[in-house]
C-alpha cells in the first residue's frame, strides 16, 4: 500500500513511528507538505491529514475530489477548528460540552459580559483553533478590560470557568482505540506535570463518551479535552482533529492499522 502524509513535519514522533512500521512491513510512505503542494497526479491509496492550515485543508479537498480517502476528512477537520460550530454540534448531540458564547471581537465580548456579568471567572479562546491561538482565564471586570485593550482583531468564544483540581484529562482516539493522559491545565498556576494514565483509572463512562465524540464529529483520529467537574462528571472543553499523540504505547500501531483499513488500492 501507499500511504500519504499531509504534514509539514513528518518527523513528528507519532508520524515517524508510523512511517517506520509501514515501511518495515513493505508499504510505501509519501509526504506532502501542504505549503504549496498540489494534489498528485498519481495519488497514494490513503492520506493522513496531520495539518490544519487553510493550505492543508484545500489540498485534502483536492485529494478527496479524486476519490482518495483522507483521514480525517477535510470537512471534519475544518468543523473542529471552529469552536462555535464545535459547541453547537456537541450540545445538539447531547454531549456534556461546556456552554459557549461567541463574540465577533474583543469589544463585543466586553459589552456582552458587561450586560450579563458572569458569576465567576471565564475562559476566553480564539473562535478558530490554530497554533498560538488565545486560551486565557479572566477573573473579573478588570482582567476582562485588560484583555480587551490588547486583544487582536478576531472573534472569540467564552466559557464559564469550571472549578476543577487543575488537571485536564487528555483523551485520544485512533479508530476504536482510546488513550489517556493527565496534564496540568494551561490555566492552572501550578507547574506542568502529568503523564499517561490507564483507562481503568478513568470513570467507566469516559471511553464510551470519547467514542461518541468521534461519531458526532465524523472523526477517526482526535483528541477530547475533559475536565472532571466533580464526582467523575465529565465536562468537554475542546475537541481536536488529529492532535499530537505522544508517549502512548500502541498509538503508532493503531494509526498504522487505521491507515491500511481506509486505503483504497489504486488500479
Amino acid at each position: 500500500m501507499r500511504v500519504g502524509l499531509i504534514t509539514p513535519d513528518p518527523r513528528h514522533p507519532l508520524l515517524a513511528a508510523v512511517t517506520s512500521l509501514l515501511t518495515g512491513a513493505g508499504h510505501r510512505v509519501e509526504v506532502l507538505d501542504p505549503a504549496g503542494a498540489q494534489a498528485p497526479a498519481d495519488p497514494a491509496d490513503v492520506y493522513l491529514l496531520k495539518a490544519r492550515t487553510p493550505q492543508a485543508l484545500a489540498l485534502a479537498r483536492q485529494i478527496e475530489a479524486g476519490g482518495v480517502p483522507v483521514v480525517n476528512t477535510s470537512a471534519a477537520t475544518a468543523r473542529c477548528q471552529d469552536r462555535t460550530a464545535m459547541a453547537e454540534d456537541a450540545l445538539r448531540a447531547g454531549l456534556p460540552f461546556a456552554p459557549t458564547r461567541t463574540y465577533a471581537s474583543g469589544g463585543e465580548l466586553a459589552r456582552g459580559l458587561a450586560l450579563t456579568p458572569p458569576a465567576g471567572a471565564v475562559v476566553v479562546k480564539s473562535r478558530y483553533s490554530r497554533k498560538g491561538d488565545v486560551v486565557v482565564r479572566l477573573d473579573g471586570a478588570g482582567q476582562i478590560a485588560e484583555f480587551v485593550a490588547r486583544a487582536a482583531a478576531e472573534p472569540y468564544v467564552v466559557q464559564d470557568f469550571a472549578p476543577n483540581p487543575g488537571w485536564d484529562h487528555k483523551l485520544w482516539a485512533i479508530g476504536p482505540h482510546v488513550f489517556a493522559a493527565l496534564r496540568r491545565s494551561e490555566l492552572s498556576p501550578a507547574a506542568p506535570g502529568g503523564g499517561p494514565v490507564p483507562l481503568t483509572a478513568l470513570p467507566p463512562s469516559w471511553p464510551t463518551l470519547v467514542r461518541a465524540v468521534g461519531d458526532v464529529f465524523g472523526l477517526d483520529v482526535y483528541g477530547v479535552d475533559v475536565i472532571d467537574a466533580g464526582g467523575g462528571r465529565p465536562l468537554i472543553v475542546d475537541v481536536n482533529a488529529f492532535p499530537g499523540i505522544r508517549h502512548q504505547p500502541g498509538a503508532p500501531e493503531a494509526l498504522s492499522s487505521l491507515a491500511l483499513r481506509h486505503a483504497v488500492p489504486r488500479s
